[in-house]
């Protein structure tokens, strides 16, 4: 019979600091099965002792101390990857994929972290070209495994609806009509011409936003507020922190919630996890 699987992103923002100030303590409540973390900061080793009884794997950025992304399960992954484009991408440390068995089906969990970005600079050329990469490869994973989640900081707002202050952040790396055209691609119906919001054309994917498709057509929920003012105490945030699942995954879900501190001084990261529930096994 199928059961609940629970399945979390989280931009832990550091993972040593992230279980320092409370991250543990929320896990032994949270009732977990597998996380996709984002931001991790550490090595393997680093990551075994932060999180003691979990089967992890992850991949490391070049630069030590950056970026990171690693998956936590109960059970141990069948298959890893962690290529995603062509040589020269810039994705170590931002890009991991899992395939997970669970009670005779397959479950493919992938952790990204695209870039921050900054408009017209040589940051942002990289984020280019790692939103690229994700728009060849998410058609190819759907393919392979017909219940895939891709999961992680995704860093680009999507909607008008996904940042509080959207006017003032239109020019803005984050939410670029540039980049909020990959997301109506990624999310428009599969196989249609899709017309972005930069007035660019291409080829729908069908992914589902799991967070917007449970949310509705509401303000947030925000994923990320930033450490400067009181955009947290105001709620001033951006949602940036997905699960992106195939139709077939999106019908399994019951449950999707972000999980906000209670106050900015219990906040162990800057960003929520986006915690999502999931019918799965035969």
């Amino acid at each position: 019979m199928p059961h609940r699987v629970r399945i979390a992103s989280i931009n832990v923002n550091g993972i040593r600091a992230a279980t320092r100030k409370g991250m543990l303590e929320w896990l032994d409540a949270a009732d977990v099965d597998i996380m996709a973390l984002q931001e991790a900061r550490a090595s393997a080793d680093e990551l075994r002792l932060a999180l003691p009884g979990w089967e992890l794997v992850n991949d490391e950025a070049l630069a030590k101390g950056r970026a990171g992304v690693a998956i936590a399960s109960r059970i141990v992954p069948v298959q890893v990857r962690t290529v995603l484009g062509q040589e020269g991408l810039d994705s170590a440390g931002r890009w991991l994929e899992a395939d997970i068995e669970i009670d005779g089906e397959r479950l493919t969990v992938v952790s990204a972290y695209v870039h921050t970005g900054e408009a017209d600079t040589p940051r942002q050329d990289a984020k280019w070209a790692f939103l690229d990469a994700m728009e060849a490869r998410l058609p190819l994973l759907a393919a392979a495994s017909p219940l895939s989640l891709v999961m992680g900081d995704l860093n680009v707002g999507h909607r008008e609806l996904d940042i509080r202050n959207w006017k003032g952040n239109v020019k803005k790396a984050g939410f670029l009509p540039r980049e909020r055209a990959y997301f109506d691609r990624f999310l428009g119906p599969a196989g249609a011409q899709v017309t972005g919001v930069d007035g660019s054309t291409g080829t729908g994917l069908g992914w589902v936003d799991v967070g917007r498709a449970h949310a509705g057509e509401i303000d947030g929920p925000y994923t990320w507020w930033s450490m400067r003012g009181r955009a947290f105490d105001n709620d001033s945030g951006w949602r940036i922190d997905y699960h992106l699942a195939t139709p077939q995954l999106a019908a399994r879900v019951t449950d999707y919630r972000v999980v906000r501190a209670p106050s900015w001084d219990t906040r162990w990261s800057d960003h929520a996890p986006v915690v999502a529930d999931y019918r799965l096994g035969s």
